[in-house]
């Protein structure tokens, strides 16, 4: 079965919950390396009002259930506590993995005509699926995991734009 919004969804999320994974893998090896404390980092942030590292992991794993359930017709349960170390935000991660695998094509057979509510920032949105997916939940998504990549650079974690997408490789060093 032929299902577009499963296509643009499941294997997007998934390769990417995977990326993330790598990007925390590394800060945990960089924090070995270096004798730093991993609380300091949890709560690093760009700007003093943007949200912490473990925050910003939580809401990018948060939109792969906030995404994916309503295109289903499934139910959105609750989230449940903040997380406060690297292993529990892995733990958090691999369990939207076990989410997406549990989503078939046939899932999604109405998700482009579902018309889907969500809460962005202190306001409500109704979007059609489409819409939803494409111009509210994957951007939300990359914006969330592209703060983790950041913050994570910002406090000297080696990462490049491979480490982010799997795909660039650059010699000599260079991150771009």
């Amino acid at each position: 079965m032929h299902a577009p919004l499963f296509d643009a969804s499941v294997p997007v999320f998934h390769r990417y919950l995977q990326q993330l994974q790598g990007l925390l893998r590394q800060a945990q090896h960089h924090l070995a390396r270096n004798g730093l404390p991993e609380a300091a980092l949890l709560q690093a942030r760009l700007a003093p009002d943007m949200l912490p590292l473990a925050v910003q992991v939580e809401v990018a794993v948060n939109f792969v259930f906030r995404a994916c359930a309503p295109l289903t017709g499934r139910g959105l349960t609750p989230f449940g506590e903040h997380h406060h170390s690297l292993a529990a935000l892995q733990a958090r991660i691999a369990q939207g993995l076990e989410f997406l695998d549990t989503l078939t094509p046939a899932d999604f057979a109405d998700a482009a005509l579902r018309k889907i509510t969500d809460t962005a920032g202190e306001t409500a949105v109704t979007l059609d699926g489409l819409v939803f997916l494409q111009q509210y939940a994957l951007p939300n998504f990359f914006f969330h995991t592209s703060m983790v990549y950041a913050i994570l650079r910002h406090h000297g974690v080696p990462l490049s734009k491979g480490d982010f997408d799997g795909w660039h490789l650059y010699r000599n060093g260079q991150t771009r």
